[in-house]
C-alpha cells in the first residue's frame, strides 16, 4: 500500500515538475524565437532600405538571362552592407530578374532558384532552405516590379534548434536527478506515515490480545459458576476470585489505554507549576523501600537537593515511579538499583540503573513502544502490560524533556531522564 502510495507520489510530482519545465522553457523559447524572428525582420528591411540609397542596376536583361550574368554598372552598383550575409534582386511584373545586388560571385541559377522558392510561399516575409543554408525574404513593390530581398539566417536559425536540443538535455537530466530527489524524499515522508501505521495496527493487535486472555478467563470462571447453580458462594469464591482479578487487570489495562489516548490526543493544557523534584524523588524512592526489601533488591540513591522543575508534580511522580518499578521488576536476585539526581547545566538528570540481564541491543529501540515486553512470562506474572514506559515517555516529553536508555547486556540497564530546570532553592 506504502509502495503504491510512494509510485502515486513520483508520478505526480514529476508530472507537475514536467509541466513547469515545459512551461518555462516554452515561453523561454517563445520569447528567443520571437527576438530572433524581430531581428530577422529589421535586418531584411535595412537591407532594403539600402537600395534607395546606393541603387541597383535596373537594365534590362540581354537574352539567355538565366545563362548569364545581365551586365552591372560597377559605379552605381553597392552591395549590401557587408555586416549581413545578404542579397538583393529585382524582378518585373512577371517575375523575371532584371537586377541585383550581392557580394557573391554565384552562378546566376542560384539567384533564380532562390527567386523561385520566394514566390512559390505567396506571402511578403518568410524563409526557406536551400542548399544546408537558411535564408530569409522580404518581398516588397519595386517601380520596376518587385524587389526580393534575401537574408542568410542560418546561424540564427541555429541558436534556436541549440535552444531546442539544449532544453531537451537539461530537461532530461534535471528529471532524472528530480526522480530521484523525490523518491528520496517520498520514502522519508512516507516512513513515518507506515511507522506509525504499522505500530498502529501492532497497537490494536496487542491490546486485543491483552483483552482477550482475561475475557477468556473471565467466562471459563463464569460458566463453572453456572454449572453448580445450587452452591453456595463460599464453596466457589476461588472462581469469583479469579474473576475479579482479571476484572482488576482489565480496569488497569482500559485506564492505562485512556490515559495514554489523553495525553496523545487532548488539546486541553495542563497547569504547570514550580515544584522540588529532589523532594519528590525522594519520597517516591522511600515509599518503595519496602518494595525493594521484599524482593531482596539493594538500593543507593544520590540526590542533589532542592532541584526545582515547572510541570505537572503528579504526573512527575508517576513517571518516577514507573521508572522505579521497572527496575524492581527487571533487576537480577540479590541485584542493586542506583537512582542519581543532579543538575546538569540548565537540565536535571534523573537516572534509574539496576543489574540484571539488560536489554538486547536490537531491542533498545522498542523499549518505549506500547505493550513492548523483554520477557512475557515475568510481566505477565508481575501484572504489566508492557505501558509503563511508553506512559512515563509521553509525560517527560510533555514537560520538554527527553528520557533514553541504555543497557549492558548481562550487566546492567540505565534509564535517564533530562528535565529543564528551574532556579536552586536557597
Amino acid at each position: 500500500m506504502f509502495k503504491q502510495l510512494r509510485n502515486r507520489f513520483l508520478i505526480l510530482n514529476l508530472i507537475i515538475i514536467s509541466f513547469i519545465m515545459l512551461l518555462a522553457f516554452s515561453s523561454i523559447y517563445l520569447i528567443t524565437y520571437n527576438n530572433v524572428q524581430s531581428d530577422i525582420e529589421r535586418e531584411l528591411r535595412r537591407v532594403s532600405e539600402f537600395d534607395r540609397n546606393s541603387g541597383i542596376n535596373k537594365s534590362k536583361p540581354q537574352s539567355g538571362f538565366t545563362d548569364t550574368l545581365p551586365p552591372v554598372d560597377a559605379n552605381r552598383l553597392q552591395p549590401p552592407p557587408d555586416r549581413s550575409v545578404s542579397f538583393l534582386l529585382v524582378t518585373d511584373e512577371n517575375g523575371n530578374i532584371i537586377s541585383f545586388s550581392s557580394i557573391f560571385d554565384v552562378d546566376i541559377d542560384f539567384y533564380e532558384t532562390a527567386k523561385n522558392f520566394a514566390v512559390s510561399a505567396n506571402k511578403d516575409i518568410g524563409k526557406f532552405k536551400l542548399n544546408d543554408t537558411y535564408w530569409a525574404f522580404l518581398i516588397k513593390p519595386h517601380p520596376a516590379g518587385y524587389q526580393i530581398v534575401f537574408l542568410d539566417i542560418t546561424s540564427r536559425q541555429g541558436i534556436l534548434t541549440n535552444l531546442i536540443y539544449t532544453f531537451l538535455f537539461v530537461a532530461l537530466i534535471m528529471l532524472f536527478i528530480i526522480f530521484f530527489v523525490s523518491k528520496f524524499f517520498a520514502d522519508r515522508a512516507i516512513k513515518p506515515v507506515q511507522e506509525a501505521f504499522e505500530k498502529q495496527k501492532q497497537f490494536i493487535a496487542d491490546a486485543s490480545h491483552e483483552l482477550k486472555t482475561p475475557l477468556a478467563i473471565i467466562n471459563t470462571n463464569a460458566d463453572v459458576l453456572l454449572a453448580n447453580p445450587q452452591d453456595y458462594i463460599k464453596n466457589q469464591s476461588k472462581w469469583l476470585y479469579y474473576i475479579k482479578s482479571e476484572a482488576e487487570r482489565m480496569t488497569k489495562l482500559t485506564n492505562d489505554l485512556l490515559y495514554l489516548a489523553q495525553m496523545d490526543y487532548s488539546d486541553v493544557k495542563m497547569i504547570f507549576t514550580d515544584f522540588n523534584l529532589s523532594q519528590l524523588v525522594e519520597n517516591a524512592i522511600l515509599t518503595m523501600e519496602a518494595v525493594f526489601f521484599e524482593h531482596g533488591i539493594s538500593l543507593e540513591y544520590e540526590i542533589e537537593p532542592n532541584l526545582i522543575i515547572c510541570g505537572s508534580c503528579e504526573q512527575i511522580q508517576q513517571a518516577v515511579t514507573i521508572l522505579l518499578d521497572n527496575a524492581v521488576k527487571y533487576t537480577n536476585t540479590k541485584g542493586k538499583v542506583i537512582v542519581s539526581l543532579k543538575r546538569q547545566q540548565s537540565n536535571v538528570l534523573l537516572s534509574v540503573a539496576n543489574t540484571g540481564e539488560g536489554i538486547p541491543q536490537e531491542n533498545i529501540s522498542k523499549v518505549f513502544d506500547r505493550f513492548y515486553r523483554t520477557d512475557e512470562s515475568r510481566t505477565r506474572k508481575s501484572g504489566g502490560y508492557g505501558l509503563g514506559l511508553a506512559i512515563a515517555k509521553t509525560i517527560i516529553e510533555q514537560h520538554g524533556g527527553k528520557i533514553s536508555v541504555k543497557s549492558n547486556p548481562n550487566e546492567n540497564t540505565i534509564f535517564y531522564v533530562k528535565l529543564p530546570a528551574v532556579t536552586t532553592l536557597i
